[in-house]
């Protein structure tokens, strides 16, 4: 007897581990319900008790493409299903997701999903009180929730961000559509937008965008350890990429060995195309992306690039020699930027504006300039103009997008804050394009600088690259005759 008992605690450990490993493959597990329900509370407070707040998930993917959220859905339930929507009422402060039914087709190709059919599961994982089918956002009961003349809908009103996608960009993309005589569609956020004042005309839709915008701007501890992971890995594979830069190496080398550490490291996407731009002509660009070219003798090399880590991305920038020594100039140049990119980080801190960083940090590059010998008048003239201006020191928030949301430039900078730090020296007579980036967090005391392990001095930039990387210990391949 007691032997058979034995045998069914073991049996039945077995099968609950295998259950929770089935569900953890459904979804995310970085976010607890308490976080997410911390979350609406904040949306609940914004939006005020008599509105609701509707948020639209994406679509399914187009192609064999890695399916992602849309950043906003995520952030507020964790949910990838596609087709999924999601709903905080005001009036009951309740939190309702409406996933669709269970499509047998699709999981037969793609395997399982959440769906509406496992609303226990769903509960228990998101802590929403209520899931239902989208089949019921059809019917008298979701209409009813719109009877009220006075009832207010609130909904993003700018554009969702997907892989690899930014507002900016994204914004950019629809205005190219718009104007395009043989295209002109209506983006499906706006054509929710639509739906939405057709179908409940007494209704008044407002824009929950700027309310989410400002949650995203200041992380949670949690989300800074994904960014702090994303930062990791992005060095990681920014310093096998600089291992493997030697002449003869092309550019798109460089991008698969640094590729190559994100998925080893459970990192399935990237925050963007990969930027190798080797040569003064790809350097200029300052988003090149075709990294078709051969590395040759003598040229630098600019490489920005980083993952996408469960939903968390950084940001991050090398300028390296090919044949793993700087010139003068190179080293002249490079160097100047890297001390004022140092000026900023020791003065980075909670409470001031980085307007007011950036005056500090230009009052100590007074004594810099004072001893410094630039063989060029245009050189003394770019290294003013980066300290002037900043040359975009402080760049732009970092988060779930690499261009993330939240406006910080007109507030003291606040703990959680997660920014790039990215200074850039342009020298337009010589087509001169010099940059450092990293990806930092303020903290309640200074800064957390997430790849302060990555080389940053000229010298250990030059011995990097001296190593041999990834590209190097991997057999050539056999030509195809």
């Amino acid at each position: 007897m007691i032997r058979r008992t034995k045998l069914l605690v073991i049996l039945l450990a077995a099968i609950s581990w295998r259950v929770l490993a089935q569900t953890t493959d459904l979804y995310q597990t970085n976010f607890p319900p308490e976080e997410f329900k911390a979350r609406w509370a904040k949306v609940f407070d914004a939006i005020g008790d008599k509105a609701l707040a509707i948020v639209q998930g994406a679509p399914q993917v187009t192609g064999f493409i890695y399916p992602r959220q849309y950043n906003e859905f995520y952030y507020l339930c964790g949910i990838e299903t596609p087709y999924s929507y999601f709903m905080l009422d005001g009036r009951t402060r309740k939190a309702t997701l409406f996933l669709p039914p269970r499509n047998a087709r699709l999981e037969q190709a793609e395997g399982k999903t959440l769906s509406a059919a496992d609303p226990e599961l769903v509960i228990r994982l998101t802590g929403v009180d209520t899931v239902l089918s989208t089949e019921a956002m059809r019917g008298e009961w979701f209409a009813s929730l719109f009877v009220d003349r006075s009832m207010v809908i609130y909904t993003p009103f700018q554009p969702p961000e997907g892989y690899a996608e930014s507002r900016g960009e994204l914004l950019a993309s629809e205005a190219g559509i718009a104007f395009d005589y043989w295209d002109g569609r209506i983006p499906r956020h706006t054509r929710f937008l639509e739906l939405l004042h057709t179908r409940f005309p007494r209704a008044e839709v407002r824009d929950l965008s700027p309310i989410l915008d400002e949650m995203r701007l200041i992380k949670s501890p949690r989300e800074i350890e994904l960014i702090r992971r994303a930062s990791q890995l992005a060095g990681l594979g920014m310093m096998e990429a600089i291992r493997s830069t030697e002449p003869g190496v092309y550019e798109y080398q460089l991008d698969a060995a640094a590729r190559y550490v994100f998925l080893v490291n459970d990192s399935r996407l990237d925050a963007y195309r990969s930027i190798v731009g080797a040569g003064t002509p790809n350097i200029w660009n300052m988003h090149y992306y075709r990294n078709t070219k051969k590395l040759e003798d003598g040229e630098l090399v600019l490489m920005d690039y980083a993952p996408d880590y469960h939903y968390y991305v950084s940001d991050i920038g090398r300028v390296f020699p090919v044949n793993g020594k700087y010139s003068k100039v190179q080293r002249e140049l490079l160097g100047f930027v890297l001390q004022y990119r140092n000026a900023i980080m020791k003065r980075i801190r909670p409470g001031v504006m980085a307007k007011q960083i950036m005056d500090e940090a230009a009052a100590a590059m007074e004594d810099v300039f004072k001893t410094a010998k630039f063989s060029k008048p245009v050189y003394e003239q770019a290294a003013h103009k980066l300290v002037e201006t900043g040359g975009g020191v402080f760049s732009h928030t970092v988060g779930m997008a690499v261009h993330d949301v939240g406006n910080y430039r007109n507030d003291p900078l606040k703990a959680g804050l997660v920014i790039a730090i990215d200074p850039q020296l342009r020298v337009p007579e010589e087509n001169i394009y010099l940059r450092y980036e990293d990806t930092v967090v303020v903290t309640e005391t200074g800064v957390e600088n997430f790849t302060s392990f990555l080389p940053t001095e000229l010298d250990d930039l030059e011995k990097l690259v001296r190593e041999k990387g990834v590209v190097q210990k991997v057999p050539p391949q056999p030509t195809v005759k």
